[in-house]
């Protein structure tokens, strides 16, 4: 399940590792008022992706399917807000965490176009 690049292809264990990468994040950032209000923004957005992946699954119809999905895109797309802020914000100056970050966006990009991906296949499909 893993590529050449060290990639994870099913996405149920890829937004899995990506939340746990969200929450060892949030232990690395220095702490004031700011920053454990964006991240705990961060934390509720990002491993939602994961749990409405799971609910997708268990759907009963193609269209609660797609719904699960899209709210899963929608959480990856407040994600991206939200590390986006933390590194623009200069709450860090810490270079590794800010490389983390750009890491992390990075992954989430990948995610995000997964998703959409699944959810044009699954309206284009006549059963998912």
């Amino acid at each position: 399940m893993i590529n050449q690049g060290g990639k994870i292809y099913d996405i149920k264990k890829r937004v899995y590792f990506f939340a746990i990468k969200i929450i060892k994040l949030s232990n690395k950032f220095p702490r004031s008022l700011s920053s454990e209000i964006v991240l705990k923004q961060l934390l509720r957005s990002g491993s939602s992706i994961g749990a409405n992946i799971i609910e997708a699954k268990a759907s009963s119809s193609k269209k609660e399917f797609i719904k699960y999905y899209g709210i899963a895109l929608k959480s990856g797309n407040e994600s991206k807000f939200w590390l986006g802020l933390l590194r623009d914000s200069n709450l860090t100056k810490n270079q590794d965490i800010l490389t983390e970050i750009k890491h992390l966006l990075e992954e989430l990009n990948e995610i995000t176009n997964i998703l959409a991906s699944i959810i044009l296949k699954a309206k284009a499909k006549k059963y998912y």
